[in-house]
């Protein structure tokens, strides 16, 4: 996957929150102050001030002009990535934000997926603040283009006997790769059965963490293994704490049961997943500033991508045992791809492709030449 942006890079937290509301009186605090409030409250950087335009991020309706005094009407929240299996929800202003990489917002839509290298995570929103460069899928949007090194899909295609397209090269790469000493890194298989058994292993392991992005179902555990609310979660529940022995899992004096050990001992970076998600969504308490701004009561919504999560985190780690031992087999060596002309990728396509025939509102009003 050859072309790569850094991820974004917000520059301040309070453009970010775990649910609208929030994001929308944040904005609403910050418009109504003035003077060195505002400027403290703005939280100014090298990259932004509150004095400064910039342009409208590519299929984003917000002001263009100094956000001081012209911020415009609030614009629509959207979903970001901000942590393993942690989303949120971002204000897609690019004046409040220090790095929005319009190059990842051009090519975002329902085709879409994005690729953090370091783990591989594999996300259909955009990812801020994560570390490691993002690979989108497509290099054009409605997916016409795959971002993969010219001609490979023709030469899998040739060696396996069938046409290869890039969500099965995505599939593979979330069965077979593995941290190595280059990266991230990624065997070929020469045999074509192989081939096939590992692009049906990583489908099912994209769509169980996918979660019901691009018009997929949720996944869900048999009946008898759903995780369900037994005691209602308080309005600030504190947590989460964890009962091996009846498999619940306890928020405040909430209750949600049962819950596997493997789904409550699952972690990203040496960090529980539930953990985290838990302190994601309760950090403005302890905030200041426009971060401290928060839900009043724990919103029903988060309950319910938390029981999702439990079941993502379950379904996960009942895959990891098959992941670990799926075996390649004789691999395609990087010599063959050389030789096919597959290697090394020529240097346009480590570029973004040509947006000429898409218009952009930039500062002030006025289109930007792309």
């Amino acid at each position: 996957m050859p072309w790569s942006v850094a991820p974004l890079r917000l520059g301040r937290s309070w453009p970010a929150a775990a649910d609208p509301a929030t994001l929308r009186a944040r904005w609403a605090a910050l418009t109504a102050a003035g003077g060195a409030e505002h400027e403290r409250l703005f939280r100014p950087s090298r990259s932004r001030t509150p004095a400064a335009g910039a342009a409208a991020l590519p299929g984003q309706r917000a002001g263009t002009g100094p956000f001081a005094p012209e911020p415009g009407a609030c614009p629509e929240p959207v979903r970001v990535l901000t942590g393993p299996f942690h989303e949120e929800w971002l204000l897609p202003d690019q004046r409040i934000i220090d790095a929005a990489r319009p190059e990842l917002w051009r090519v975002r839509d329902e085709h879409q997926l994005f690729v953090l290298e370091t783990e591989p995570l594999i996300t259909a929103h955009l990812p801020a603040g994560r570390p490691g460069r993002v690979r989108p899928l497509h290099r054009r949007p409605g997916g016409t283009e795959p971002n993969l090194a010219p001609g490979l899909l023709a030469f899998l295609g040739e060696r396996h006997g069938t046409a290869a397209t890039a969500d099965e090269v995505l599939a593979w790469v979330l069965a077979t790769g593995r941290p190595g000493p280059r990266g991230y890194e990624v065997p070929l298989t020469a045999d074509p059965g192989r081939w096939r058994a590992g692009v049906e292993l990583g489908r099912r392991i994209l769509a169980v963490r996918l979660r019901g992005a691009r018009g997929g179902e949720p996944p869900r555990l048999p009946g008898g293994r759903r995780p369900y609310v037994r005691a209602a979660l308080p309005d600030r529940p504190d947590g989460p704490a964890y009962d091996a022995e009846t498999e619940t899992l306890h928020l405040g004096t909430g209750r949600i049961a049962p819950v596997p050990a493997e789904a409550w001992a699952y972690e990203e970076r040496g960090v529980r997943v539930l953990e985290g998600w838990f302190a994601a969504r309760t950090a403005y308490r302890s905030a200041e500033g426009l971060e401290a701004l928060g839900p009043v009561q724990w919103p029903q919504q988060w309950t319910s991508e938390l029981l999702g999560l439990i079941t993502t985190l379950s379904l996960l780690a009942e895959l990891a045992p098959e992941r670990a031992a799926f075996g390649t087999g004789p691999e395609i060596t990087a010599a063959e791809l050389r030789a096919a002309g597959v290697l090394p990728p020529p240097r346009r396509a480590r570029r973004p492709a040509s947006v000429l025939d898409h218009r952009e509102e930039g500062p002030g009003g006025q289109f930007a030449l792309l």
